[in-house]
């Protein structure tokens, strides 16, 4: 775990793990994103039916992969958010006992 000082007397725990990992799934979601964006198939006025099917289907097959790249993208951020959240359980550590009130 890596310990950043926030403010001077805050503590924020963060699982190195998931932090990577998330980076690296929000990077490389982004970069296929911005690579599937930019090969949008594109049609003429003179196409044949074959060809018009041809366009559908790669009109469908890019848009599927468009939701794919946001779905990894959208992991990666979710990762990113939990490694803030996440911490180890030492050997060592203190239980908390929960203390019934006395009536």
């Amino acid at each position: 775990m890596i310990k950043f000082n926030l403010l001077r007397n805050r503590l924020i725990l963060v699982d190195k793990k998931i932090l990577g990992g998330g980076l690296i799934m929000l990077i490389v979601g982004m970069v296929l994103l911005l690579s599937i964006s930019s090969s949008v198939p594109a049609g003429n006025p003179e196409m044949t039916e074959e060809e018009i099917i041809d366009l559908i289907i790669k009109e469908q097959e890019n848009k599927d992969m468009n939701i794919l790249a946001s779905i990894l993208t959208g992991v990666g951020f979710l990762l990113v958010l939990i490694s803030f959240g996440a911490r180890k359980k030492t050997k060592g550590s203190a239980k908390k006992e929960e203390k019934k009130p006395e009536t």
